[in-house]
C-alpha cells in the first residue's frame, strides 16, 4: 500500500480530537517528526501548534508559503474551494450521516430498524420469486 498523503506546507488536515474537533485547517508549517502549525481562519481554526496524532491528512493541498500569513492562507483555501469539495467526499458525508444517526430518538430508531425489516423482506421475497422462476 503506497502512501500519497504527506505532511506538507499546504496539506489540508482535518481535527479528529481536541479542539475545533471536525473543522478543517491548514498546515502552515512542520516543526518535527509529531508536531505541525495549523492555521484555518476559514473555518474558525487559531493558528496552533497541533500534534499529528490529533489531525488527519486529507487529499487537498494548498499552494502556500512556508509560515504564510493567516490572511494569505484564507485567500488561498477559499480560492481552492477546499470547505465545498471536501463536503462532497465520502468522508464527509460519512461523518454527517454519522451525527444524524447519533441524533435518532428511540422511537426513530425503532422505525428505522422496522423499516429496513420490511426492505429485507421484500428483497427476499422477489429474489425466491427469481430463484424459483429459474428452475
Amino acid at each position: 500500500m503506497v502512501f500519497n498523503r504527506v505532511v506538507q506546507i499546504g496539506r489540508v488536515v482535518f481535527i479528529a480530537s481536541g479542539n475545533d474537533q471536525g473543522k478543517l485547517a491548514t498546515v502552515v508549517n512542520v516543526i518535527d517528526g509529531n508536531r505541525v502549525q495549523i492555521d484555518g481562519p476559514s473555518s474558525g481554526v487559531a493558528r496552533t501548534v497541533r500534534n499529528l496524532k490529533d489531525l488527519h491528512l486529507t487529499k487537498f493541498v494548498v499552494k502556500i508559503r512556508v509560515g504564510q500569513r493567516s490572511k494569505g492562507v484564507q485567500t488561498a483555501f477559499d480560492a481552492a474551494k477546499v470547505a465545498e469539495n471536501f463536503q462532497k467526499t465520502q468522508w464527509a458525508k460519512k461523518i454527517a450521516q454519522r451525527a444524524i444517526r447519533a441524533k435518532l430518538t428511540d422511537f426513530e430508531r425503532y422505525k428505522l430498524m422496522k423499516a429496513k425489516q420490511m426492505r429485507n423482506r421484500i428483497v427476499r421475497v422477489e429474489l425466491a420469486k427469481l430463484k424459483k422462476a429459474q428452475k
